[in-house]
């Protein structure tokens, strides 16, 4: 994960402030019902949830505590089950 101090500097050379290795960073995007709607708006309101998922430098499952950010719920199609939405978010390692 690296801090927003990093960039470019005067002299054109790439500054990065590392402030952790490893920190796993999950983007998620569903096509989701009214009903998977309202239990994912729920998740990204608590401060971290249990995900276990596939580490890719390991090729293991791993568990880890994670939070949400950038929740964003789009409806995609009107239908008589309260519309289909796309549900996108990042999930990241505490």
């Amino acid at each position: 994960m690296e801090a927003d101090s990093g960039g470019e500097t005067e002299a054109g050379t790439t500054q990065r402030d590392v402030v952790r290795h490893g920190v796993a960073q999950i983007p998620v995007s569903f096509s989701v019902t009214a009903k998977w709607l309202k239990k994912l708006a729920g998740y990204a309101k608590l401060d971290k949830i249990s995900v276990q998922y596939f580490d890719v430098e390991t090729s293991e499952l791993k568990l880890s505590e994670m939070y949400v950010t950038g929740y964003k719920a789009k409806l995609k199609k009107d239908t008589s089950y309260k519309g289909l939405w796309t549900v996108s978010f990042t999930l990241k390692e505490m």
